[in-house]
C-alpha cells in the first residue's frame, strides 16, 4: 500500500494546483490585478479548462505512452512551473505556465485511479479507491491550515519540492510501462465517440459530473448565505464531514454493494438533504446540518464513482480511458455548477436551488440505471 500512499500523495499535489492559487488570490491580484478580474479569474481556472478539453485525451495519450512516464513526467513539469510561479512573472508567462500546470495535473489525475487500482490488492481495493477520492478535500484543508503561515514565495517553492520530490520517488518504486504500446492516436474524435458510446467506460464520468456540478457549487454557495455564527463552522466542517464519512461508511458499504449502486445510493440520500436545505435556508442550525447531510451523501457518491472505474473495467487501457473520461466531464461539472446554481438562486431563492439539485440527484440515479441496462443487454 505504500505506493498508493505515494500516488495520494501526487493526487494532493495536483489539487494544490488548484488551492494554492486560491490560497494566494489576492497576492495574486496586487501584482496582476491591472489586466482586469476576467485575466486574473483566467490564472485560476486555465487549469480547469485544460482538463475540460482535454481529458479524454489524456487518457487515451496516458494508456499509450504508459502511467509511469506520464505521472513522473507530469510532477516534474509541475514542479517546474511551481518554481516559475515563484518569481511572479511576467502575466503571459504566468498563464502559459498555468497552461502547462494544467496538462501537468490532468496527467497526475488520469494516471492515479488507474494506476491504484492496478496495484491495490483486490480486498483493499475500494478503500484505496475511497482514499484517491478524498484528495481534493484533504489538500485544500492542508492549504487553510499552512496557508496563513507561509509567504506566497515559500509556499510555491514549498509546493514545487512536493513535486520534484515525488517525481524522483515514483521514478525509482513505480513498476516500469507495459513494453507493448497500445495502437496510435489516430481518429480522436472516433475514439472520444467510442469512449462515451461504452456503457463501462462512460458510465463512471456521467455519474461523476453531476456530483462535481452539485458539490462544489454547495461548497462555494451555502458559506455565504449561513448566518454568520455558524459561517466557519459550515465552510470547514462540510469538506471534512464528507471525507470521513466516505472513508468510514463508504468503504464498509463498498463491501456490500457494488460501486455503481452505491453512487445511486448517495444521490438518493442527497435529495433530502436538499429539501431540508430549502426548508430551513436562512435557519443557522438548520442550514449546518443541511449542509453537514448534503457533504455526507456527496462524499458516498464521490468515493464510489472513483470506485466503478476499476469495478466496470477490467484492463489498465479501459480504466486510464475511463479516468480521462471522469476528468473531462468532472471538469465540465465543476465549470457549469456554480455559476449556475448561483443564477438559480438569484433568480428564484432556494426553491430553485433545491429543486435543480433534487433533478441533478436524479440524473445521476437515472444515468446510471440507463447504464447498467445497457451492460447487461450487451453482456
Amino acid at each position: 500500500m505504500l505506493l498508493v500512499l505515494l500516488l495520494w500523495c501526487a493526487g494532493l499535489s495536483a489539487a494544490a494546483q488548484f488551492g494554492k492559487i486560491s490560497i494566494l488570490y489576492e497576492p495574486l491580484r496586487s501584482t496582476y490585478g491591472g489586466h482586469g478580474e476576467v485575466a486574473l479569474g483566467l490564472v485560476v481556472s486555465i487549469v480547469g479548462m485544460v482538463g475540460l478539453i482535454f481529458g479524454t485525451t489524456a487518457g487515451l495519450l496516458v494508456a499509450r505512452i504508459g502511467p509511469r512516464r506520464a505521472i513522473v513526467t507530469a510532477l516534474a513539469a509541475g514542479a517546474a512551473m511551481s518554481a516559475l510561479q515563484s518569481l511572479f512573472p511576467a502575466y503571459p508567462l504566468m498563464l502559459i505556465s498555468r497552461i502547462i500546470e494544467g496538462a501537468s495535473h490532468l496527467a497526475i489525475v488520469v494516471v492515479g485511479p488507474t494506476m491504484i487500482a492496478a496495484l491495490a490488492p483486490e480486498a483493499k481495493r475500494p478503500l484505496a479507491m475511497t482514499l484517491w477520492s478524498s484528495f481534493f478535500g484533504v489538500t485544500y484543508a492542508i492549504l487553510a491550515l499552512i496557508g496563513p503561515l507561509v509567504t506566497p514565495v515559500g509556499l510555491f517553492l514549498g509546493h514545487a519540492g512536493f513535486m520534484a520530490a515525488l517525481a524522483a520517488i515514483l521514478a525509482v518504486t513505480l513498476p516500469p510501462d507495459p513494453k507493448a504500446a497500445p495502437a496510435p492516436m489516430s481518429n480522436l474524435l472516433g475514439q472520444h465517440a467510442e469512449i462515451y458510446a461504452s456503457p463501462r467506460l462512460a458510465a463512471p464520468a456521467m455519474g461523476f459530473c453531476c456530483y462535481t456540478f452539485l458539490y462544489v457549487a454547495i461548497l462555494t454557495l451555502l458559506p455565504p448565505e449561513t448566518p454568520v455564527t455558524q459561517r466557519a463552522l459550515i465552510a470547514a466542517g462540510m469538506p471534512l464531514a464528507s471525507i470521513v464519512v466516505s472513508l468510514t461508511l463508504g468503504v464498509r458499504l463498498l463491501q456490500r454493494v457494488s460501486a455503481v449502486r452505491l453512487v445511486q445510493y448517495g444521490y438518493a440520500a442527497a435529495i433530502p438533504g436538499f429539501l431540508l436545505l430549502w426548508v430551513f435556508w436562512g435557519n443557522g442550525a438548520g442550514m449546518v446540518m443541511s449542509g453537514f447531510w448534503l457533504s455526507a451523501a456527496l462524499g458516498i457518491v464521490q468515493g464510489a464513482s472513483f470506485a466503478s472505474i476499476p469495478e466496470l473495467n477490467d484492463t489498465p487501457e479501459g480504466r486510464a480511458r475511463a479516468a480521462g473520461a471522469v476528468a473531462q466531464l468532472g471538469n465540465l461539472g465543476t465549470t457549469t455548477g456554480t455559476p449556475v446554481l448561483a443564477a438559480l438562486l438569484a433568480a428564484s431563492g432556494p426553491t430553485g436551488l433545491a429543486a435543480a439539485a433534487c433533478l441533478l440527484c436524479l440524473a445521476g440515479i437515472l444515468v446510471h440505471q440507463m447504464q447498467s441496462r445497457r451492460r447487461a443487454r450487451l453482456g
